[in-house]
């Protein structure tokens, strides 16, 4: 009688280790002479920890998001115009079915979209209340490189793999 063969284990792969940012000691002291508006993403990454989302960083933040949501908004009356110009009748099935493959996609990235711009309100709505970049969870400093990335982030990077790793494992 042969030896019951045995089953690999399940591997789970380690969470990602963040990288450390590296600084730029030259333009560690750039944002005390500059407007908000002439930061640079470098500039803002350089800022002491000290000054962890002080008024100016508050206020760099705000301007991104603003900016991000007029993106949308404009987006969007693009998409309408868009779909307003293609209504000509084409004959041909295939070329009827790939136009309005184009649209549902284009639809489906407004409506992308609009998901994320409520979360935008949201991240406005705190940045006015000075809650913006902290962790929901645990209270610590997100990170100006993640909120950089990704600025609607609510968790810092720990947090998130940590509720990432639970809906991989239990789902929704």
């Amino acid at each position: 009688m042969s030896a019951p063969k045995l089953l690999p284990m399940p591997t789970v792969a380690a969470p990602p280790v963040p990288m450390p940012v590296k600084k730029d000691p030259k333009l560690a002291n750039n944002w005390k002479t500059k407007s908000v508006d002439q930061w640079s993403d470098a500039e803002v990454i350089a800022m002491p920890d000290s000054e962890y989302m002080n008024d100016k960083q508050l206020a760099f933040f705000r301007m991104k998001l603003v900016q991000l949501k007029d993106d949308i908004l404009a987006n969007a009356g693009q998409t309408a115009e868009n779909l307003r110009d293609d209504t000509v009748v084409v004959p041909d099935p295939a070329d009827r079915a790939t136009i309005e493959e184009e649209h549902a996609l284009e639809l489906r990235t407004r409506d992308r979209e609009r998901k994320l711009l409520k979360k935008i309100e949201q991240s406005i709505d705190r940045v006015d209340s000075g809650d913006y970049g902290y962790c929901d969870e645990t209270g610590e400093p997100i990170g100006v490189p993640r909120l950089l990335a990704r600025p609607t982030a609510t968790l810092s990077l720990e947090a998130q793999q940590r509720r990432e790793l639970k809906q991989k494992m239990f789902g929704d």
